[in-house]
């Protein structure tokens, strides 16, 4: 593991890479930053992720034919790039990702991740976003890890060790978060007739939105 610059660890992209960024409140933003300062310089530079918390700025207008933003979930920060054509959405499964990358159906040259600091072993922690990124990382022919104090260490198989990992930035960033939508009385109102359909003692897969944040609200007394 080589301890550099964001820079410097960008560098290694070339055109026509596939850059894997991430996932939600673990996107390394001080290394798509650079990344995005990068692509000024490239051509042909395609950007695959889920959803990711965070500025994405290689989404805008301006790398529109030179960055393409392959966007296997569709967030706010990407949604405006999918919907003027300049990014594009791969409908699938998560279930069904980590075998995108690691049957090569799309192969990575870059993974940029963040992760924690290393414990006495050597391992780091993909923390609070493994999701697909273990197999992202298990497959990229480039790891780039954004190494921060601030991400917390998960249980699990969510691991990585310092000599899987090619080059090193240090950072002690917050991470970045999901701001809470402001319900309106219409969210509000069908958030209380969902939670009366719901049963003591059931189980929740709760979604991202207005929706579902409106019907926990109104489980608080349920």
């Amino acid at each position: 593991m080589n301890i550099v610059t964001a820079e410097e660890a960008v560098s290694v992209v070339s055109d026509g890479h596939r850059v894997y960024i991430h996932t939600a409140a673990a996107a390394p933003q001080r290394l798509v930053q650079a990344l995005t300062e990068r692509a000024r310089s490239l051509n042909r530079l395609e950007v695959v992720h889920l959803h990711t918390e965070g500025a994405a700025p290689y989404a805008a207008p301006e790398f529109a034919g030179r960055v393409f933003t392959n966007a296997l979930f569709i967030g706010a920060n990407v949604r405006p790039a999918v919907a003027e054509g300049s990014a594009d959405y791969i409908p699938v499964f998560l279930s069904e990702v980590p075998a995108l990358f690691r049957r090569g159906i799309l192969p990575l040259d870059v993974a940029l991740v963040q992760v924690s600091p290393p414990d006495r072993h050597g391992f780091c922690s993909l923390g609070v976003s493994v999701d697909a990124t273990r197999a992202a990382v298990e497959s990229a022919r480039v790891v780039v890890a954004q190494i921060n104090p601030n991400m917390p260490r998960t249980h699990g198989d969510g691991i990585v060790h310092i000599d899987d990992i090619d080059y090193a930035v240090e950072v002690e960033d917050p991470l970045p978060e999901h701001a809470p939508p402001v319900l309106s009385e219409i969210e509000r109102a069908i958030g209380r007739y969902c939670a009366e359909l719901v049963e003591d003692g059931a189980t929740l897969q709760m979604g991202i939105g207005a929706i579902p944040d409106a019907v926990l609200a109104a489980l608080i007394h349920h």
